[in-house]
């Protein structure tokens, strides 16, 4: 523990102190000293805004910051309790103990009194603390005895951390000096039990942030390799060894010299963060919201490059120290558990000629492995795979790994045995995510494929993509990796049942790993990142067949998912097309897999039943036409009869029998039973002929019709424009519309059929809310005077970007149609505003692909004149530019 007034090491204060006579004064003198006090505290925290803005070393700012907090409070404390003060102790505790104050960080106080001591300081302590409150200070503060702080401390470990990182400010420091003992490790918490507490706290503050340290919006102090993860090697090793600081941690042979500075700068670098996160926000704040990213990185001096934007620039070098951090933290804390619970004199096993195993983690047999033999820097992942049961890499074997990572340069690159090596590791048939993690976190992978090392860390500034390149890849070949395996068919038994029949899955995990690795370099990532892949496939004697495979697979990675949710699948010529894109089925199965594991990677909001729906009715559409060959195409006329007989047999399984159903049938069209799937129609059909129907106006919403999804259907008459007043419903209840489609089922009515999920992602659950979507709809319909409007604000997130508008539209001359595509910033409303301009314009939707990309908007709508023509030229000029003003002046709002 510190006993002096001044934090442990720390230098001479540049922060000019506080007058403390001056105070002393004001307060003495019973005039009003609020004043005095706040413009003292104020010119302090001006003073370190301009010294962070000098670019001053952030660990002297939160130094300075604790030292004249000192003074203040010292000031307050005599000035309030002078009567007592021999009674009792005055300690500060956590942070502030440790003399780290950030400029809204909280002050943590600690009144210690003797056991049995008096408690008449109760008035005067707390008049101590509501002054300090009045001039701004936010101070938590607890009064306890020695006897106290022992029970409390013995009770929750939290308490006892916070005890642990106590110092002196006033008093007698008899209560003081006492503590120690009355909570030292022979009384309580012993090392082996606290180290495990402790481990035990990470690993579930780890699991709060999903266990990885890049979420887009990661909290600085608490995200894995965080502010915090330091702070548990700190208290580790004062429980464990009695150390006061991390320096100290050489001297121990924890760590090296190289390390240490390694330890320090990423500290200094998230200090630097959180400080300028509290002077941004004017409070505390650890996360580093869209809010922040961009004023801060402008704040800490970064500026726009040709590929890659300041803010980006920052967050890469974010990401990048918490994974060195992260590394540390978990090559420390192995250390601690060696020490502390582990006994090193227990027998090795061996495991190779180079590796044995040792309390369960591999090591080397000595410490010239990876010099005599670098192979051995891919062979230890190999081991590692082939024997699941070790817990991992012992953490002096890692930091031997880090200590021979210059070994992997190009030589070692195209040696033909590391070559055997890297792919015998891919073609495993287990633990193969769990080893490219640890070659990630090691620093291996980003070596041994360069063009890998470069997107370590590299995020994209949107909302999207919800992790950085190189985390978003792994989760791509992790998701690849549990539709290989049986125990997990259960979660996704369609890809399953395609990858696990793939003769070669390791073609799709290189698929994977290269398919976003030239982001960030300018032009086509696809394109760029195909050369390489099959440039890396080919040095490590894959067949060029193989290669090609790989190289095609990277190259249109994303032509499934932008076929699925931007064309229309009901037009055999989208599916045709697609069909001689893909070529075989080979190339189907691969490009199915890796499409929906690279969807399911990016974002786990944006993932739904829907697209799992669309992805495999794509799939299936493309295998029966690749089936049938080319020069066979499905012919319109026999999908229709195909439809018609499966739909015809659900209403017969239902007992309706054909005489109920057949003049609803008279009014569906051939385009109405290309665009609904059997289910669909037999729903339409049963509504349509329930006592009662048919109406001018019917409503109903099922939720059974497709798993996760409910399905909205509106049968009104075309002059109420049932697509504007639906979406606007819709939207106001917060659902989001992932497809639309508008069919003409006589001359005056509509059959309009929604696709709806609620705003985050989840299925409409309860009978309740399906109740509401009805009564809301029917509502709007048939209250025509009621104005159309959506109050739902946007997200926080999403009201960070601004989003171009882009209107273009095409014709569709085969369908005798005009498509209109629209990106824009996703927004309560858009859909209205839309509807609103066609309505005007006199333009019928036929059918809308609506889906949302992060923050973006990217719909299709499908559309006609109100005769069903194409629009000309000068109408679709007319459409464009009216479309781009209303999205845009709405958005400027």
């Amino acid at each position: 523990m510190q006993t002096s007034l001044e934090p442990s090491g720390a230098a001479a204060p540049a922060q000019a102190p506080p007058d403390r006579e001056a105070l002393a004064a004001a307060l003495a003198s019973g005039a009003a000293p609020l004043a005095l006090f706040r413009t003292a505290l104020n010119e302090a925290h001006e003073s370190l805004r301009r010294r962070f803005m000098r670019n001053e070393p952030v660990e002297a700012l939160v130094r300075d910051r604790a030292a004249f907090v000192d003074q203040v409070i010292l000031v307050c404390w005599h000035h309030f309790v002078h009567r007592a003060e021999s009674e009792a102790d005055l300690v500060a505790v956590g942070g502030y103990g440790r003399g780290e104050l950030h400029p809204h960080s909280d002050i943590d106080l600690l009144v210690l009194l003797e056991d049995g001591g008096d408690r008449g300081l109760d008035e005067p302590i707390s008049r101590f603390l509501t002054f300090l409150w009045d001039i701004g200070l936010e101070v938590g503060h607890s009064v306890r005895t020695l006897a106290d702080c022992e029970a409390q401390a013995r009770a929750d470990v939290t308490i006892l951390t916070t005890l642990m990182e106590a110092r002196l400010l006033a008093g007698p420091g008899r209560m003081f000096a006492a503590l120690p003992e009355r909570i030292g490790p022979d009384r309580m918490w012993g090392a082996a039990e606290f180290f495990r507490a402790k481990l035990d706290e990470q690993a579930a503050r780890h699991h709060h942030f999903h266990d990885t340290a890049y979420n887009l919006e990661p909290n600085v102090k608490g995200s894995p390799g965080g502010l915090r993860d330091i702070q548990t090697i700190g208290w580790v090793a004062r429980r464990h060894l009695g150390l006061d600081r991390l320096e100290q941690l050489v001297e121990h042979d924890f760590l090296t010299e190289g390390q240490l500075r390694i330890l320090l700068n990423g500290q200094a670098f998230l200090w630097r963060i959180r400080f300028g996160l509290h002077l941004l926000t004017g409070r505390r704040e650890d996360r580093l919201l869209f809010d922040y990213q961009i004023k801060l990185a402008e704040m800490l001096g970064y500026e726009d490059a040709s590929f890659t934007l300041a803010v980006e620039q920052l967050m890469q070098r974010y990401y990048r120290t918490v994974m060195e951090l992260s590394r540390l933290n978990e090559m420390l804390l192995q250390l601690f558990e060696e020490a502390i619970l582990l006994d090193r004199s227990s027998p090795a096993l061996p495991l190779s000629p180079r590796f044995q195993e040792r309390n369960g983690y591999i090591e080397t047999v000595d410490e010239n492995v990876f010099a005599r033999e670098p192979s051995a820097l891919l062979e230890i992942f190999l081991l590692l795979e082939q024997n699941l049961d070790l817990k991992g890499i012992s953490a002096r074997t890692i930091a031997q790994i880090k200590q021979h990572l210059w070994l992997i340069d190009e030589e070692f690159r195209q040696n033909p045995r590391h070559h055997r090596l890297f792919l015998d590791i891919l073609r495993a048939p287990q633990g193969v995510t769990r080893t490219l993690k640890r070659m990630n976190t090691y620093g291996v992978l980003g070596l041994y494929i360069p063009a890998f090392g470069r997107v370590v860390g590299r995020m994209q500034y949107d909302l999207f993509h919800a992790y950085t390149v190189d985390a978003h890849t792994l989760f791509v070949v992790e998701n690849l990796r549990r539709f290989a395996l049986k125990r997990f068919d259960h979660e996704y038994p369609d890809c399953s049942a395609v990858m696990q029949q793939l003769e070669k899955p390791e073609i799709v995990y290189l698929a994977g790993l290269f398919h976003d690795i030239a982001k960030g370099r300018g032009g086509d990532h696809s394109e760029l990142g195909a050369v390489d892949a099959e440039a890396f496939c080919l040095e490590h004697g894959m067949s060029r067949y193989d290669a090609r495979l790989v190289a095609w697979l990277v190259q249109h990675h994303l032509l499934l998912s932008m076929t699925a949710q931007k064309k229309d699948l009901h037009d055999m010529r989208v599916i045709d097309e697609f069909a001689r894109t893909v070529g075989d089925e080979t190339h189907l199965d691969y490009l199915y897999v890796l499409t929906v594991a690279d969807v399911r990677g990016t974002n786990p909001k944006i993932w739904n039943s829907w697209k799992d729906a669309l992805f495999w009715e794509l799939y299936q559409l493309t295998k029966r036409a690749l089936r049938r060959g080319f020069s066979n195409p499905i012919d319109t006329e026999e999908l229709i009869l195909e439809t018609q007989a499966r739909a015809e047999s659900l209403l017969h399984e239902q007992g309706l029998e054909p005489q109920r159903w057949q003049h609803v049938w008279s009014s569906f069209t051939e385009e109405y039973f290309l665009r609904h799937r059997p289910e669909e129609i037999a729903w339409h059909t049963r509504v349509l002929t329930e006592p009662g129907a048919p109406s001018e106006i019917l409503v109903d919403a099922d939720d059974v019709l497709a798993e996760g999804l409910t399905a909205v259907m509106v049968y009104a008459p075309k002059s109420l424009h049932s697509f504007m007043r639906s979406t606007a419903v819709l939207d106001e209840l917060g659902l989001n519309i992932v497809d639309a489609r508008i069919v003409p089922m006589t001359d005056t009515q509509n059959l309009d059929t929604y696709r709806v999920l609620e705003s985050d992602g989840s299925p409409i659950g309860g009978h309740r809310r399906l109740g509401e979507i009805r009564q809301r709809l029917l509502q709007s319909l048939t209250s025509t005077e009621q104005p159309l409007k959506v109050t739902r604000r946007a997200p926080r997130q999403v009201r960070m970007f601004s989003t171009q508008v882009v209107v273009e539209i095409s014709s569709d001359a085969t369908n005798e149609r005009t498509v209109v595509e629209l990106v824009a910033g996703d927004r309560p409303g858009l859909l209205l505003q839309v509807a609103k301009v066609f309505e005007k314009e006199g333009v019928a939707l036929q059918n809308a692909k609506i889906a949302t990309i992060g923050e973006r908007a990217e719909d299709v709508f499908f559309v006609t004149t109100e005769d069903g023509q194409p629009l000309d030229d000068a109408q679709s000029e007319r459409l464009r530019e009216l479309l781009t003003k209303a999205v845009s002046d709405n958005d400027a709002k």
